[in-house]
């Protein structure tokens, strides 16, 4: 689904900033547990990795071209 209208563009970056920051607290959480998951540790980090991705990608979209 691409979305065009600048409005839908910055709540999902709103949404995806939320998520990431939550991803963020989970990893600490986890990573500081005594018996931590490491896959799940990998997981989560790609996760927001990938969500870091996303944002740049959204942040980059919103921003106008300027003509040099």
């Amino acid at each position: 689904m691409q979305v065009q209208d600048p409005m839908q563009l910055s709540q999902r970056l709103a949404e995806l900033k939320v998520e990431h920051r939550d991803l963020d607290a989970a990893i600490d959480h986890l990573a500081a547990a005594i018996s931590r998951d490491e896959l799940q540790l990998t997981r989560l980090k790609k996760r927001k990795l990938l969500l870091k991705d996303a944002i740049a990608r959204i942040e980059s979209r919103l921003i106008p071209d300027l003509d040099a």
